[in-house]
């Protein structure tokens, strides 16, 4: 990780990221979620991340696997809770235009906030050199 503030990096996740980590329980999320727990990165979200997340979490086949493990969606939204940072305040669009709309979000934030973006997104993943020039890296998932 490399965008730094005080001393943590800084992190945007967008939602399939978010899902490896909170309900898949993916093992390559590990030590993201130990650097989450320990302060060494901060997961920053809007409102409208949030929402989309739990908009998610009632996909059927996301239903279906938090039910083969006793999970409730408020559970999960309460853990996302926990782990985020909110950001209040909508971020300005980025030059960066992805051209997955319902990814935006996630660019705008991370180039806001010079942040690392975790996205397992082809087309967030296909900006990765226009980030990188504004400041932002981008990797495929933790």
């Amino acid at each position: 990780m490399e965008p730094e503030s005080a001393g943590c990096t800084q992190i945007v996740i967008d939602t399939n990221v978010a899902l490896d980590l909170l309900v898949f329980d993916d093992p390559s999320c590990a030590a993201l979620k130990a650097d989450l727990e320990a302060g060494r990165a901060r997961w920053l979200a809007t409102e409208a991340m949030r929402d989309e997340f739990a908009r998610v979490l009632d996909y059927p086949h996301i239903a279906r696997r938090l039910s083969s493990v006793s999970r409730h969606p408020a559970d999960v939204l309460t853990a996302f809770d926990a782990l985020i940072e909110p950001v209040a305040e909508r971020p300005p669009r980025a030059r960066c235009v992805c051209t997955d709309p319902d990814d935006q979000m996630f660019v705008d934030l991370a180039v806001a906030w010079k942040a690392g973006l975790l996205s397992k997104d082809r087309a967030v993943l296909a900006l990765r050199r226009r980030l990188a020039e504004v400041g932002v890296w981008v990797r495929p998932g933790a």
